[in-house]
């Protein structure tokens, strides 16, 4: 190992699909001194025994972006390297052989549309043209991707590891990584040892990736990192050889769990179950290469037994191999990749979910962009692994989540489904009061939240569609209560992130494009930008003090937005903490909120004392909490935050003032669907860190008059350059269709974009979405004079746009 250097730029850990893709392409950017280092043999992990289907469609835009590199490159690596790849374009067909199945597959297939992926919407006779042994009685529909294909896993990894190679990386096997050096939120190298045990070493380097797959959290613990994933067994058979097979597209049959491949006249047979097996609870052998686990032939017969249904010629086929196998699995069935928060030179791309051959191609491509500039190369906000919450490393949760993550692959994808496995981590310190009011529980980033109350006697459990599900009317009552009367719901779980130092005013005002040299109780709706002039953050400030700000975030956004401000501290003296957990909050919202505030409380509520975008201290009962008067849903109301010790004491004395006020408890769809009205953003979905600000429609939150800010020449640049796209709000107009998101949206019969967001406008009666249409020398009166259309599976829906809030555009109601 004597070639091995003292020092590398980059050491990337793991020689799977992955760690090759990374090195290639950091090595195509022309990065110097690459050092892959793989433990045993390049593919011996996961890779070599992956199915290698590539499909184009994923579940949303930028992702469906980099599985389409992903081909364009595997077509191309064997001119460029001289290793076959064996990627074909045989297509490949998803059959539904449900009503609801054919729903999700259909607006997969509009949405594959608006996202520039060729598809066809196919009826059962079409299915048997095309794939002829295939029992169609039951199939309800299916869809045709005809540049779908299949390729040799391991040798798309090796092409990979030969590209990198010729453009200068070294790619070394058989040399384990054994520890990581760290000083601080660095990492300054890593320890190595030979496979046979003959050498060690130590390679000091400016940063890693870890490529590590089932092994990367191991690595990232090594590393002082967080990468939840967990192994699972993976289950496929072989046929032997079938005379008169002949090619055939990959066809998936999500119903019964499987997927067929077709490879050289013999059936590949997989299978994604509801209930999988996880493995590797006690580590993985350090022997690990090239392993299969045990048959399990139980556990896989009721998927064989279907495919011989389905497919009966399977029944007189000989089975050539049983195969089990490892793959990695992480708690939301979405990879990770980027910057890791904890530390500031650990990257990471793992866990893959069964879907690394067809994605390794383009998070090679994405994450060395990001790596190369320091920026991400587009919003990556599905895969970024500043998502991942700390508790998602505790093994036991893994080990319980990964039983449910396998099958969600294959199961139907009804909006709004919740998580089953490895549940109630986070409770706010409502949460028993609320289940005893009828509360039906989701789950976002571990935090278990109201979304709907159930009525009494109906059952408090979700019965999931694509159509009106049984808390319709639910949510429509809850979202009254707010137009109409006043409703309380539990804002708890919402980020909050305490800024205090000297410079805490000067901090702020150079990461926020508010301003927020403003008066003690003064509160801010504001945005972080990137040099772009993206939004990296959606948020809230309040000023508690003179040296102290509360930075109020999306739940699931509280780590990274952390991450974000303490990346950019530089030399301000700030101290920057999540105080999340310190503090309840309950929001009293709607036109009687003042009334029952006054009910509870001897303070002052008025506009004059408590005017719109303020805070002030107040006596509760017999307690005390802070107010802030702001709104998410548009209307009165105010946001109420107490200590946790006093938080029971504050629920019960405003549901008994409540109810002499009618008070409704809330969750979280009636919340969506208020604020979907009212044109507020929902970030991660209408604003990301590559939407800019202007754009978006947020010109009003920015105050480019301040001193240099984030972001603030893109702001400048963009005015002078003009709008490229424009956030509308759209109302169908026939009151049935659900939207949810990614729905095209056709301006005078063409597609132009999709809905960025959406939910039902109970008040507006009729679905809601949001969505940018492309504006670029166009006034508002030229993008509004159009007519526009949503496709819902296949159907165009008249719809309605709007610029300003289609709910009280002028904001009046919440200044009341």
């Amino acid at each position: 190992m004597s070639n091995l250097p003292r020092h590398a730029r980059v050491v990337i850990v793991g020689g799977g699909v992955v760690g090759c893709s990374v090195a290639y392409h950091l090595a195509k950017l022309g990065w110097k001194d690459v050092v892959l280092l793989e433990r045993k043999q390049l593919t011996s992990g996961t890779t070599w025994h992956a199915a290698g289907l590539i499909a184009q469609l994923r579940a949303s835009a930028n992702m469906t972006k980099l599985a389409k590199y992903s081909q364009e490159l595997y077509g191309n690596l064997e001119a460029e390297t001289g290793v076959a790849t064996g990627f074909r374009r045989c297509g490949s067909i998803t059959v539904a052989l449900t009503d609801e199945r054919r729903e999700e597959i259909y607006r997969q297939a509009a949405m594959a549309r608006a996202f520039g992926v060729d598809v066809e919407e196919i009826g059962a006779a079409e299915v048997k043209t095309r794939y002829p042994h295939l029992n169609t009685d039951d199939v309800t529909g299916a869809v045709y991707l005809d540049k779908d294909g299949q390729a040799d896993p391991a040798n798309i990894a090796l092409a990979l590891a030969k590209g990198a190679r010729q453009n200068g990386a070294l790619v070394k096997e058989r040399v384990k990584v054994t520890g990581i050096a760290r000083q601080g939120r660095r990492v300054t190298g890593v320890d190595w040892a030979a496979d046979d045990g003959s050498e060690t070493g130590h390679i000091t380097c400016d940063m890693i990736v870890n490529c590590a797959g089932m092994w990367g959290h191991e690595v990232g613990r090594m590393a002082g990192v967080n990468v939840p994933l967990h192994a699972c067994e993976h289950f496929y058979i072989v046929t032997e050889g079938i005379d008169g097979l002949g090619q055939l597209p990959v066809l998936r049959v999500p119903d019964e769990c499987a997927y067929y491949k077709e490879d050289a006249g013999k059936i590949l047979l997989g299978a994604f179950e509801p209930n999988a097996k996880p493995w590797g609870m006690q580590g993985i052998p350090e022997s690990f290469e090239f392993d299969q686990l045990p048959e399990d032939f139980d556990h896989f017969e009721p998927i064989l037994e279907a495919a011989c249904h389905r497919m009966p010629m399977l029944a007189e086929a000989g089975v050539h191999t049983f195969f089990n196998g490892p793959e990695s699995f992480t708690p939301d069935d979405a990879y990770h990749l980027g910057l890791c928060p904890e530390m500031d030179n650990v990257w990471v791309a793992a866990g893959f979910n069964s879907i690394g051959i067809q994605s390794a191609g383009g998070a090679g491509h994405a994450l060395s962009q990001w790596m190369d500039s320091g920026e991400k190369p587009f919003d990556l906000g599905d895969v970024d692994i500043s998502r991942m919450q700390p508790f998602q490393g505790n093994r036991h949760y893994l080990y319980q989540r990964s039983k449910e993550t396998l099958g969600l692959l294959y199961a139907d994808h009804f909006p709004y489904l919740q998580k089953r496995t490895a549940r109630g981590v986070r409770r706010s310190p409502f949460h028993h009061h609320l289940l005893e009011h009828g509360a039906v529980m989701g789950e976002i980033a571990g935090w278990e939240r109201a979304n709907w109350f159930a009525e009494g006697g109906q059952e408090q459990e979700y019965r999931y569609s694509w159509g009106r599900q049984n808390w319709f009317e639910n949510a429509a009552a809850e979202h009254q209560a707010i137009r109409t009367g006043v409703g309380m719901y539990d804002m708890s779980s919402f980020g909050k992130i305490r800024v205090e130092g000297p410079d805490a005013e000067a901090f702020l005002n150079h990461i926020g494009g508010g301003d927020y040299s403003v008066p003690n109780g003064k509160i801010v709706y504001t945005q972080f930008l990137n040099d772009r002039g993206g939004i990296e953050a959606d948020v809230t400030v309040t000023r508690l003090s003179e040296t102290a700000y509360l930075v109020v975030t999306p739940a699931a956004t509280r780590l990274a937005d952390q991450t974000w401000m303490a990346r950019h501290k530089g030399e301000f003296s700030v101290v920057i903490t999540d105080v999340t957990a310190g503090e309840g909050v309950l929001a009293v919202m709607g036109p009687g909120a003042r009334k029952l505030m006054q009910a509870v409380s001897p303070d002052d509520f008025s506009n004059e004392a408590n005017p719109f975008g303020t805070a002030q201290q107040i006596e509760l009962g017999v307690g005390l909490a802070r107010v802030h008067r702001v709104s998410y849903v548009g209307e009165l109301g105010w946001e109420i935050y107490m200590s946790a010790d006093m938080a029971g004491h504050v629920f019960e004395t405003l549901y008994e003032a409540g109810q002499e006020h009618g008070l409704k408890l809330c969750g979280m769809h009636m919340m969506d669907s208020c604020r979907i009205e009212k044109g507020f953003r929902h970030f991660g979905h209408d604003i990301t860190c590559e939407d800019h600000v202007l754009e978006a429609g947020l010109g009003f939150a920015v105050k480019t008059d301040k001193p240099d800010f984030i972001g603030r020449d893109a702001v400048l640049r963009k005015k002078q350059a003009g709008l490229a796209k424009r956030l509308v709000q759209f109302r169908l107009t026939d009151p049935e269709p659900m939207v949810y998101h990614n729905e095209p949206v056709l301006r005078d019969g063409e597609i132009v974009g999709y809905l960025s967001s959406g939910a039902y406008g109970h008040h507006l009666g009729g679905a809601i979405g949001m969505g940018y249409v492309p504006c670029a020398g166009e006034s508002a009166e030229e993008v509004l004079a159009s007519t526009y259309e949503i496709d819902v599976a296949g159907t165009r829906v008249k719809a309605e746009a709007s610029l300003r809030p289609m709910y009280d555009p002028k904001s009046a109601r919440v200044k009341v």
